[in-house]
């Protein structure tokens, strides 16, 4: 009995059941080759190799080049994309319509990549079938021009500069080339980089409450400025979820709590690791949503991210458990965004979008509000949303685990309408106001300020502990007046040395 087996190489090993060990065939053959026609002198065992080879072969790369191209240079509508194609291979092939509608329907929800696109054409059935069918006459006729700006649909309204090529964004930063790829850093020189001057962030750890620590990596001066362009000419123009309030222009803690005050149940919620859990793949995801090319998608994902050299954390003077250390090291070690960048906090407040409208959803089906302050979520609702509070919380947590979030439950916190509601400092039992304790403690501060001095009562020696004392004030201005007004006359007449 034959029988045919294939070695790495596309090599087919032909034996014989029955003879002895070793007396087999080895052939051997090009992908550019064509199948042994059945009138040459050849025995069975070549005719088989043909055969086998014909149910073996691919395209060749430049065709999934082409068709990749074509798929992603410009918008992924079915008609376009069937003209694209039919353009590249110079005929009109019925099958690829079939081709772009199944494109379609696998990356129906996302942006996909060029490597993606390229996995998806080798592993489509249909394609291959074709291949096997008409593979002498398939063949790429004219190349598509690359992919310039093709923004989703949603992102059509937002008034965000046009950048076609890497070219055209070293120009947009001010940069060349060489410097644009030094600060993206797409190939995480920085994290194995010891040398502190050629690091484009300065690093401090500071304790948490919990035994956890958090890492403030601050930019600097002249990536700092690109973040700052980028924020102001690209990012401010994508509008926020309705739900958010942290680091939104017009809102503020105050809108943040105005939807839960005076409700019967209120839940609170905090994430672990908000920052460093945005990974920069999601980030480069974003500016492709905005229509950029994936090579300045990725440049820009590279700018507004960072990967912590490992050494950082050699030198932390608070005391943690080395395993909880191991976890924070591992969590950093990837490119994420810093806590500390200007980008940072609208990157995190798009890229939550989808989360965000998971959450609202969920909590109109419960009768309840929800809003959200950088990391600290907030919901509440009255008698039917008190019924099942506890339950809805163990929905929230799925859908932020689903997302790739964690929900820090040592924060999680039910507080009905006989206890203190609490939400980001603020009281919303029957109205928005401060917590009395705080209110009274920097009134105590500003009265002996009068009586005695301000140097006598700046026991932390805050270097601007004017500025320090005017901000507090205004916070309660903001959200009580009437008491902020109290606490202004008492700050008016202050006696600071000049």
């Amino acid at each position: 009995m034959l029988q045919a087996w294939l070695e790495p190489g596309f090599r087919v090993r032909l034996g014989l059941s029955g003879v002895t060990p070793g007396n087999g065939k080895d052939v051997g053959y090009s992908s550019h080759e064509l199948p042994c026609a059945p009138t040459q002198n050849c025995s069975h065992k070549v005719r088989l190799v043909g055969a086998l080879r014909r149910l073996f072969v691919m395209p060749d790369f430049s065709l999934f080049e082409a068709l990749a191209q074509a798929l992603l240079a410009g918008p992924p509508t079915r008609d376009l994309l069937v003209e694209r194609c039919r353009k590249t291979l110079g005929k009109r092939w019925r099958w690829i319509r079939p081709l772009t509608e199944r494109y379609l329907k696998k990356f129906r929800e996302t942006r996909p990549r060029h490597r993606e696109v390229m996995q998806f054409l080798r592993n489509d059935a249909g394609l291959l079938r074709i291949w096997l069918k008409h593979s002498e006459d398939l063949s790429v006729k004219e190349l598509t021009e690359p992919q310039g700006m093709h923004p989703a649909p949603a992102a059509k309204r937002w008034d965000v500069p046009a950048i076609e090529s890497t070219g055209d964004l070293a120009k947009w930063l001010g940069l060349d080339q060489g410097e644009m790829r030094w600060f993206a850093d797409l190939k995480g020189l920085g994290y194995k980089q010891g040398s502190q001057p050629l690091r484009h962030y300065h690093y401090r750890v500071l304790a948490k409450r919990s035994g956890t620590v958090r890492l403030i990596e601050a930019p600097k001066p002249r990536l700092k400025d690109r973040q700052q362009q980028i924020l102001i000419w690209i990012l401010e123009n994508v509008p926020p979820h309705p739900a958010v309030h942290g680091f939104v222009k017009g809102r503020s803690i105050k809108t943040f709590v105005a939807p839960h005050v005076g409700k019967r149940v209120v839940l609170r919620m905090d994430l672990r690791d908000f920052f460093p859990t945005f990974g920069g793949v999601r980030i480069q995801n974003v500016f492709r949503t905005l229509g950029y090319p994936e090579a300045v998608a990725d440049l820009f994902g590279g700018i507004c991210t960072n990967a912590t050299p490992r050494d950082v954390w050699n030198d932390v003077e608070v005391e943690i458990d080395r395993e909880v250390l191991n976890d924070v090291r591992r969590l950093y070690a990837r490119p994420h965004l810093p806590q500390g960048a200007p980008t940072s906090p609208a990157l995190a407040n798009i890229s939550f979008y989808r989360v965000d409208c998971r959450l609202s959803a969920l909590a109109k089906s419960a009768a309840a509000s929800y809003t959200r302050y950088a990391d600290d979520l907030a919901f509440s609702g009255d008698e039917d949303f008190e019924k099942h509070v506890e339950r809805f919380s163990l929905h929230i947590s799925a859908v932020l685990l689903e997302q790739g979030f964690r929900v820090n439950h040592s924060k999680t916190r039910v507080m009905r309408r006989g206890v203190r509601q609490y939400l980001a400092g603020l009281v919303t039992n029957q109205k928005t106001n401060v917590v009395r304790r705080d209110f009274d403690r920097l009134k105590a501060v500003l009265t002996n300020c009068v009586r005695h001095g301000p140097e006598n009562q700046n026991r932390e020696r805050l270097p601007h502990f004017r500025a320090h004392l005017e901000g507090k004030v205004s916070f309660v201005e903001m959200v009580n007046p009437g008491k902020g007004k109290r606490l202004r006359n008492i700050l008016r007449t202050i006696q600071w040395e000049r």
